[in-house]
């Protein structure tokens, strides 16, 4: 392919990078998506104990709301899971009632591989470091741990609201509302509050919120948490469970020094238990997990399991000049309704979504220019179709989890191939089809072999036909 392309653009040699060998796969089955998708919520609204006599006399009542329904009038008999051979069921761990019913609301029949191999370890208090992507199932797998062990372990009788009992460490603020949401889906009936602290939201808000009842699960981005925990609002002593999510990810972005600040507060890593995932194994990262885990046990889930089986794969060569109307007509002719277009800076995202929109086309753009209250905005639009194109960075749209995103479009190729698995990632979820087609350019083009190493295969690359190449109409100029 490389030789096809050089032809086509007259190019000389261009170094392919550097490709890490694939860690061992892990062949039990590919990995369906089991997230759940819910609105966006800071605080849970998860029903508490009497409150304490420091709680705020107006939290209390705000509005009318309906009860609950009440876990006892469930029965584990109600949620019937035939055994499969190859399979794992979570009726094959020992999980409360409380816990089931939550997992029986969200049709979850049967473990993805990480849960199964992560649950085995984490259930009987064991720390694990779990190399596996979005997709996977992941997000489930430490909830479910986290929520086992506080509903085991009572909660002290004396503690601060901002006290939380278990820590969750994400880099984006994206990915930290989606665990928030998925966290509060499964402590449903358990009576757990759970919190959510990201930067570009409102301070005052996010502190009420704490100060109105007790945390149990906290999901927080480090710059944000760190701004409660120096302001003394949050404390970090009595963290049982602590989870960094995307461990390889905070690493690029820089995170690091603050997440030692956090981890120094947090009790002794042999008197908490401690879960760490990533979606890549480097040197740096179990350097990190051998210094903040106990003997940790080690799961893997192979990137293609979670995204290229169900992902159909094109690349069209085609002139950077062209690539705008190669998108364009992509988008109208096929009548779209619901894709993703990724490129690697924000400059580029921005000049892309400002076209599209100028075109007639409703678009949005998803990075780190664009403040928090937005991005959540917008998501929830492009999540109920108000939005048809939405372009991205790999940073922002790590971690987005919505179904029913047809296409995957790599405006400009990734130079991390583990951005590109991330990137199909967004579609084929939960075991759908997806179509992914990339742009390969004079000056990205040379980032296909590391691609096709990492994926273990060649992908097709082929000419756009004529009709994908017409000129933009004019009338919306």
């Amino acid at each position: 392919m490389l030789k096809a392309l050089k032809k086509i653009f007259g190019k000389g040699d261009a170094a392919p990078q550097a490709v890490e060998p694939a860690a061992p796969v892990n062949k039990s089955a590919p990995a369906p998506t089991v997230q759940p998708e819910a609105a966006p919520v800071e605080a849970s609204t998860q029903p508490t104990a009497p409150a304490a006599a420091d709680k705020p006399a107006k939290d209390k009542p705000r509005r009318e709301r309906k009860p609950k329904p009440q876990a006892s009038l469930w029965k584990p008999e109600d949620f019937v899971v035939e055994p499969q051979e190859g399979k794992t069921r979570f009726h094959d761990f020992k999980l409360s009632n409380e816990l089931m019913h939550a997992i029986h609301d969200l049709g979850f029949p049967y473990c993805t591989p990480i849960q199964a191999q992560v649950l085995g370890h984490t259930l009987r208090g064991k720390d694990a470091i779990g190399r596996a992507q979005t997709g996977t199932g992941k997000t489930a797998a430490f909830l479910i741990s986290i929520i086992s062990q506080l509903q085991q372990t009572p909660p002290p009788k004396e503690r601060y609201m901002g006290e939380p009992r278990a820590l969750i460490i994400a880099p984006t603020r994206e990915l930290v509302v989606q665990i928030a949401k998925d966290a509060m889906a499964l402590t449903k009936y358990s009576g757990l509050n759970v919190m959510s602290f990201v930067g570009g939201m409102d301070f005052d808000k996010q502190l009420k919120s704490l100060e109105a009842r007790h945390c149990d699960i906290l999901v927080a981005t480090p710059g944000r948490l760190l701004d409660f925990n120096q302001r003394g609002e949050v404390h970090l002593d009595m963290v049982e469970v602590l989870v960094l999510d995307e461990a390889d990810r905070m690493l690029d972005m820089g995170f690091i020094p603050q997440v030692r600040q956090i981890i120094r507060q947090t009790p002794p890593k042999s008197e908490r238990q401690t879960l760490l995932f990533s979606a890549t194994f480097t040197d740096d990262v179990m350097n990190l997990a051998k210094q903040w885990t106990t003997n940790p046990e080690i799961v893997e889930i192979e990137p293609e399991n979670v995204a290229s089986e169900t992902v159909e794969q094109h690349v069209y060569a085609v002139a950077g000049s062209d690539k705008y109307k190669l998108l364009y007509n992509l988008v109208t002719q096929n009548k779209w309704e619901r894709v993703m277009v990724f490129a690697n800076r924000k400059d580029e995202v921005r000049r892309i979504e400002e076209k599209l929109v100028r075109d007639g086309i409703n678009a949005a753009q998803l990075s780190g220019d664009v403040p928090q209250h937005k991005r959540i905005r917008t998501l929830e639009n492009f999540r109920e179709g108000r939005i048809t194109v939405l372009v991205a960075t790999d940073v922002a749209g790590r971690g987005i989890h919505i179904d029913g995103i047809s296409h995957v479009i790599n405006f400009t190729l990734p130079e991390d191939p583990d951005d590109y698995v991330h990137r199909i990632g967004r579609t084929g979820r939960a075991g759908t089809s997806g179509v992914s087609i990339s742009f390969a350019g004079e000056d990205d083009s040379y980032q296909l072999p590391a691609i096709e190493a990492l994926l273990g295969r060649k992908i097709k690359c082929e000419m756009p036909p004529d009709e994908l190449l017409k000129p933009v109409p004019r009338k919306h100029h």
